[in-house]
């Protein structure tokens, strides 16, 4: 391998590299960071805390017992009516 012809390749690399920064530097844009913020777990619960709403949290025991009896009523319902 020719030790000059790499060190050539490499100095034009970093000149075509200074052009991109300059140009860059030039138009004053960052461009911006696609995807979720970093540190959040999941998209809802960013988007609820940025929306200043409680995060809903699911059912409360009362509520859960009170489904259950409603469904069990349903399907005893269910079950009579194909009886």
């Amino acid at each position: 391998m020719d030790l000059q012809k790499i060190v050539a390749d490499l100095r034009e690399e970093m000149e075509r590299i200074g052009r991109a920064i300059g140009l860059l530097e030039q138009t004053g844009t960052v461009p911006k960071r696609r995807g979720r913020k970093p540190g959040s777990k999941n998209s809802t619960s960013a988007a609820a805390a940025s929306s200043g709403k409680p995060r809903r949290r699911g059912l409360t025991p009362a509520g859960r017992k009170r489904l259950s009896e409603l469904m069990k009523k349903r399907w005893a319902d269910r079950r009579k009516k194909q009886a």
